[in-house]
């Protein structure tokens, strides 16, 4: 068996040649992807912070929703204006909704590059 691994482990070093596919040469990790709205989610910029887990946030769709950070997701989330985010709207009310990502700079730029996004937003 130990034979067996050496070989698989060769192999995986051939093909990557020990580096990191990922890593830029300036040390920035390159993103493949990005997180995209699946079912009824929509991306969103938040416009303001209403006090506690609420906010409003403009969604590509043309609503602006009243949109809260659900519980388990409260201290993971540190959300600005200006952010963008992944909105599940609410299914009985489609005028409020939960903020369920937040998409990273690299990934924004993903987004821009691939059509998801409108590279007109305004971004503070």
């Amino acid at each position: 068996m130990s034979s067996e691994f050496e070989e698989s482990e060769e192999f995986s070093e051939e093909e990557n040649n020990g580096e990191n596919e990922n890593n830029n040469p300036n040390g920035e990790i390159k993103i493949a992807r990005a997180k995209i709205p699946r079912g009824e989610e929509v991306i969103g910029v938040i416009e303001e912070r209403l006090g506690g887990n609420k906010m409003k946030v403009k969604c590509l769709d043309g609503k602006t929703r009243n949109s809260r950070v659900p519980g388990r997701l409260k201290r993971k989330l540190w959300l600005r204006p200006g952010d963008i985010v992944l909105v599940e709207p609410w299914e009985l009310d489609k005028t409020k909704g939960d903020v369920i990502f937040k998409y990273p700079s690299n990934q924004v730029e993903w987004l821009k590059r691939n059509g998801y996004l409108k590279s007109e937003e305004k971004e503070f």
